[in-house]
């Protein structure tokens, strides 16, 4: 037994990123299942075809972080923008200025939004800012939650796709007259735009079409991108600048970005162009995963949503997180066929319901519908 086998057989999260790494057939693999040999591998095979490695390394956000700023700007049809180490860093800073300039601390979003979900409430602990809900169904807010919320607002930050309800987005209608009712109401709106990325199939518009909706736009280069880390805010001229400034004050104005720049660079060019075949692709595994799931007698079960709005979507089955997670596990160690990774107790769901995330990207071109099938008649045979 090597070392790596020996600590998986002792640690139960180890095993569990052993298993996933290890299995020869994913649907996705993320970046961060990669080894630090295969990930600087991959940068150094591929940083040279999109910059020149014979320029100076960059200080404090030049060179290379500079020249991945203007290629996103140009991108999403915006003035200007800047780079930030993390994206929650880059929307605290976009949601403050936009409270300075319109001197109205409070912020409309969803409240499963991730600043509601996954930031410890930063935006009020740090920023000083309020939040109000304009909805809390499971889908962003509508023109007519916008127009007729009962309190001002000087933010509208819109999540595209909102994750925690399903990586759902809104038609692009809908979306229009949510901005324009916003709008009338003297609001400027934000997008975060984490996995914007992969919105063009759903709305088919362009992403400047898109970002153009928005005053600003946040997105993010280590998810849908695979790159290692960072985001970018862009946005009008005025207000990057002055976000450039509370980056500094935030601690965010790092010395060295280029291995992060560059893999952000490497994915707008190889993987940006290839995420409109993963959201395609991912309506034919949904589709065979509710066919298996029917197959194999499965009481019940939810593919949600139905048709995929993006390349990612979620599953949701009425058993313990653990049952799942435990026949998921061994489904990869004993076939090499990973159809599922981590599953959850399902937030707002009864008791002894989970639901897990599905991505689909390259590797799961691989897979047939019939391959699916067959996986899901692998995993629900381990359920016992």
């Amino acid at each position: 037994m090597n070392d790596e086998a020996r600590h998986a057989h002792t640690d139960p999260q180890e095993r569990r990123r052993a298993a996933f790494r290890n299995a020869g057939k994913v649907l996705a693999r993320h970046s961060a299942q990669h080894r630090i040999g295969e990930r600087l591998a991959h940068l150094a095979a591929h940083a040279g075809d999109v910059y020149d490695l014979d320029a100076d390394a960059d200080l404090y956000g030049d060179g290379v972080v500079a020249e991945l700023e203007r290629r996103t700007a140009r991108l999403l049809g915006k003035e200007a923008a800047v780079f930030f180490p993390t994206g929650t860093m880059a929307q605290q800073v976009a949601l403050r200025c936009w409270a300075g300039r319109t001197g109205n601390s409070t912020v409309a979003l969803h409240p499963r939004a991730h600043p509601e979900r996954h930031e410890r409430g930063a935006l009020t602990g740090l920023s000083g800012l309020r939040t109000v809900h304009p909805t809390h169904e499971p889908r962003l807010p509508n023109a007519d939650e916008v127009r007729g919320f009962e309190e001002p607002f000087g933010t509208l930050m819109l999540e595209l796709p909102l994750r925690d309800a399903g990586f759902v987005l809104p038609s692009w209608e809908e979306l229009t007259e949510a901005v324009e009712a916003a709008r009338e109401r003297d609001a400027v709106v934000h997008f975060d735009g984490a996995r914007l990325w992969e919105c063009t199939e759903h709305f088919g518009r362009p992403l400047a079409e898109i970002a153009a909706l928005a005053d600003t736009v946040y997105v993010s280069f280590y998810k849908s991108l695979e790159g290692m880390s960072g985001a970018v805010l862009a946005g009008p001229a005025t207000l990057v600048d002055e976000a450039r400034t509370w980056r500094h004050r935030y601690g965010g104005n790092l010395f060295q970005q280029y291995p992060a720049a560059l893999s952000a660079l490497i994915g707008l060019e190889r993987t940006l162009p290839r995420l409109p075949e993963y959201v395609l692709h991912a309506r034919v595994v949904a589709r065979a995963l509710a066919e298996g799931f029917g197959e194999a007698g499965t009481p019940w079960f939810r593919v949600h949503p139905r048709v995929p709005h993006t390349h990612q979507f979620q599953v949701w089955l009425p058993y313990d997180a653990d049952v799942l997670t435990d026949a998921a596990v061994r489904q990869a160690e004993e076939s090499g066929v990973a159809l599922f990774q981590r599953w959850s107790p399902a937030p707002e769901g009864p008791p002894g319901v989970a639901v897990t995330e599905v991505t689909v990207a390259a590797r799961g071109l691989e897979w047939s519908a019939a391959d699916v099938r067959e996986a899901v008649a692998g995993f629900v045979g381990r359920l016992g």
